[in-house]
């Protein structure tokens, strides 16, 4: 792709430069305002957001699940916003950015794009295959966002898992040993970024011992300076000194230990500055100590670790006094009146600059990172959306691409329990398998995986942690010859679960989340007082199997759960075909826990 020729003009007005520094989310636009929430996908870019981008010359983009619905629409999508920022007075290409980590937290539709079993099912196969499932999902994933005209994902995490409760980050992290999460993130990094994506090391100096979601609240963290330093600081200095990647994301998080420093809350509240907001951290640590010349960026400004305590310009502000280059999501942009929110911030910005609030050379530096990141990865606004769709049609969720899926999904199933044998499962034609799950669709999936592997003809009966007659399942487990229970722990969210109403049937069995652990440990129980041959999985971070483990013969773990629906209808997915594999001997469980899990609570 040719070159723009403003990247050799490096005199950008300040107002160009400060568009270059911020990347907006149009997750959901409505071209009315209304009293309600706009929550109108934005699929095709309304001509009034065009401009948006022209005139403000805006940076880049960041792309939800919401704006990726099929292959034929985002490329569609992605050439209308490079049209826009070619008309833009700098003419700079954007960054068209998403967060396709892999595993849990995937933009792309499952069913069309490779997601892949997730990071901790990479660690696990570490000591069998070292970095090569790092390089192969990464190649993979790469390749089919540069297809559809994406360069940024911000991925990879490179958090070290220490804490078995962190609600947000857990089977999102390779692991708890920073050496290991290092060595997995930097072949990452080479991997997205030697086929053409930028990668954002997340999230800077580490969520991995927090047991608060940044999304909702200010996570702090209260390790030693030498404890942060081994831990938390360890991947990503490895991973900068080897491979130098294009960006790093910040974390909203305190670091007492780092920066103790103050700010007032717009309620008029005295607080330690979250590190996105911390010189020392962005500029002292990361910038002169870490040696990172690259562009920063924070995570979505809109979150409640910062959203609650700042005004959107304040935020922005103290971003950039910090050091940061980018802020992502710094306004909401739902409806059209939403438009004169983001010239009234950039208006607030010059003032900032001009009022030497902010450091007009540092801004300049700044946008000279970003012009040189978009210049050293050849970003372009000509995007052919005719070759683009050929080339992508053959490239995204091809079968090479799925058999890479498949293979690290199996190579990653952990055995941590086989007494007398359990496995692999002995089944006779006829006989009943039981299944517990925490939904109906993972029922299916597991069942469906085991019918599609197995030659033999079994009767199945299936229990949902979300709501089950107590009486019958007492009855189906009596009756059963084998019992396959699974949990994912922390709790899924409604869309991870897929929006399945599972009680239409029978409301009278719901089960409120807070319940669902006692009636899991309630049918087990039963299972183990039929002296029933019981498997119990563990579906995401592997901590569940400290309480659970204790009730069954055998104890795997899969690191994920996610499932695809066909035009059959038919629910499938890697990880429950891997497991399928394993409970029937077809392939062995190599992978090992990158996590520890703590002994068993006595009862």
């Amino acid at each position: 792709m040719p070159l723009q020729s403003s990247f050799a003009k490096s005199a950008l007005s300040l107002e160009q430069q400060l568009g270059q520094k911020l990347i907006l989310d149009f997750r959901y636009y409505c071209e009315q305002v209304s009293s309600k929430q706009c929550r109108t996908p934005m699929t095709s870019l309304p001509s009034e957001l065009a401009n948006v981008i022209t005139k403000h010359n805006i940076g880049g983009v960041i792309l939800f699940s919401e704006n990726t619905q099929s292959i034929e629409q985002t490329i569609t999508l992605n050439t209308q916003l490079q049209t826009a920022a070619s008309k833009s007075s700098s003419k700079l290409p954007l960054f068209i950015s998403i967060d396709q980590e892999g595993g849990r937290v995937a933009r792309l539709p499952r069913d069309v794009a490779t997601s892949f079993t997730g990071n901790m099912s990479i660690g696990a196969t570490y000591k069998k295959h070292g970095i090569e499932y790092a390089t192969k999902t990464a190649t993979v994933i790469a390749k089919e966002l540069a297809s559809l005209g994406v360069n940024v994902n911000y991925a990879p995490t490179v958090d070290v898992n220490m804490n078995p409760d962190n609600p947000v980050i857990n089977v999102r992290s390779f692991g708890e040993n920073p050496t290991l999460v290092g060595k997995l993130g930097a072949a990452q990094v080479a991997g997205f970024e030697s086929n053409g994506v930028i990668t954002s090391l997340k999230h800077f100096p580490g969520h991995g011992d927090t047991s608060v979601d940044s999304h909702t609240g200010l996570p702090q963290v209260n390790h030693s300076k030498e404890v942060i330093y081994e831990q938390d600081l360890a991947p990503f200095k490895h991973i900068i000194a080897k491979q130098n990647p294009g960006m790093i994301m910040t974390a909203h998080i305190q670091y007492p230990q780092l920066d103790s420093s103050t700010f007032v809350s717009v309620d008029g509240k005295t607080m330690i500055k979250p590190a996105t907001m911390s010189r020392t951290i962005i500029t002292d640590i990361l910038r002169d100590e870490l040696n990172y010349q690259g562009v920063v960026v924070t995570d979505a400004l809109d979150m409640a670790g910062i959203s609650h305590f700042f005004t959107p310009t304040q935020a922005v502000i103290n971003t950039f006094a910090a050091g940061v280059d980018i802020a992502l999501m710094p306004i909401e942009i739902r409806t059209p009146d939403d438009l004169n929110k983001l010239g009234e911030l950039i208006k607030e910005l010059v003032a900032a600059v001009k009022s030497k609030q902010l450091d007009e050379h540092e801004i300049a530096q700044s946008a000279k990172r970003i012009t040189a990141l978009k210049s050293k990865f050849r970003l372009s606004t000509n995007f052919d959306p005719i070759t683009a769709l050929i080339n992508a049609k053959q490239i995204i969720g091809s079968t090479a691409h799925r058999a890479i899926e498949a293979e690290l999904a199996v190579e990653a199933i952990t055995q941590v329990k086989n007494t007398d044998s359990a496995l692999p499962l002995k089944l006779k034609n006829a006989q009943r398998v039981h299944i517990i799950m925490p939904d109906t669709r993972k029922c299916m999936a597991m069942q469906q995986a085991i019918e599609t592997i197995s030659e033999q003809v079994f009767t199945y009966t299936c229990s949902s942690l979300q709501g089950f007659d107590p009486e019958q399942a007492g009855r189906q487990i009596k009756s059963a010859d084998v019992v396959i229970a699974a949990n994912a722990t922390p709790n899924q969210s409604a869309v991870e679960i897929g929006g399945m109403d599972d009680l239409k049937d029978d409301p009278n069995f719901a089960l409120s989340t807070a319940q669902q652990p006692q009636a899991l440990e309630s049918l087990l129980k039963m299972a183990k007082q039929s002296n029933k041959s019981t498997v119990f999985i563990s579906l995401r971070a592997p901590y569940d199997i400290a309480t659970y483990g204790e009730y069954a013969q055998a104890v795997l773990a899969s690191y994920a759960y996610n499932i695809d629906i066909d035009e059959d209808e038919r629910v499938s997915g890697p990880a429950f075909t891997a497991l399928a594999k394993v409970l029937l001997g077809k392939e062995q469980a190599n992978g090992v826990l990158p996590v520890t899990i703590k002994p068993q609570k006595a009862h």
